[in-house]
């Protein structure tokens, strides 16, 4: 009895060791394509019509020459991937042992993810069969928003005061650069008429009653005035500041008179 169990038991060490690891994927879907030629062979030997009779010949020499070769290189292949997969095994238990916690956290956390991923997606297909594209795409954007809203908002309010800092400091600096006041008085107007158009046409797809537009963002272009006046008052850059309209047709560039009179009579 204890020798018919310890068989079973070998049997199944043999099997362990001879699975590949990491690189099962490329032995299977090299059966599959060896089957897939193998079918298509068949098939087109089978409608080879009179010239069967020669392709089964041509075979038979093939068979009678390539047979002992086969015979005896056939676990090459096979031997070269245990290789390959073992030294990836090693190379992963090398690597594992190097990595921080934190990364292996995040990295686990994107391999659940993954393994998820196709049930997600059955999941979103199935909604989109019931629901439709439409209404399911608005579902799925409101949970998002709901769920990241809170997060979203606390980062904006923590965030804004040094990203205005840094971007009048930006624009500060931007402006000793030579050219770039030219540059900005052609660029900057069609921004700003660009824009306007776009906050219009979230503004107004959203009265419409389009869901999806009333998630989307509208650009302060009030306050980023506001903030390039504040900084053109303080400093005096080449270019005074950015006024954006409310119609949102245009927007004027001012460019101070007290420095233009000071460049002309500097020439």
């Amino acid at each position: 009895m204890a020798e018919g169990d310890l068989k079973p038991q070998q049997q199944e060490m043999t099997e362990e060791e001879q699975r590949l690891k990491y690189l099962q994927f490329v032995q299977v879907a090299a059966i599959h394509t060896i089957m897939c030629f193998t079918n298509l062979y068949v098939y087109a030997k089978d409608k080879s019509g009179p010239l069967k009779t020669g392709v089964e010949t041509v075979e038979g020499t093939v068979k009678g020459v390539v047979g002992p070769v086969y015979d005896k290189f056939h676990d090459v292949p096979i031997e070269v991937l245990k290789y390959v997969d073992r030294k990836v095994d090693e190379s992963v238990i090398r690597l594992d042992r190097r990595v921080p916690p934190t990364i292996k956290q995040v990295s686990s956390q994107a391999f659940s993810a993954a393994q998820k991923a196709p049930v997600v997606a059955q999941a979103v297909a199935s909604e989109v069969k019931r629901a439709g594209v439409v209404d399911t795409a608005s579902g799925l954007a409101k949970s998002v928003y709901t769920k990241y809203e809170p997060t979203a908002k606390e980062l904006y309010f923590k965030y804004e005061p040094k990203a205005e800092q840094c971007a009048k400091s930006a624009w500060h600096k931007l402006n000793q650069l030579p050219l770039f006041p030219q540059v900005a008085q052609v660029v900057v107007p069609g921004a700003a008429y660009c824009t306007e158009k776009y906050n219009q046409t979230v503004r107004s797809t959203a009265e419409k009653g389009y869901r999806v537009s009333s998630y989307l963002p509208l650009v302060p272009t009030e306050k980023i005035a506001k903030v390039f006046r504040a900084d053109g008052a303080e400093s005096e850059p080449k270019i005074a500041n950015n006024v954006f309209r409310a119609d949102g047709v245009e927007s004027e560039l001012l460019i101070s008179s007290e420095k233009k009179a000071s460049a002309v009579s500097a020439r």
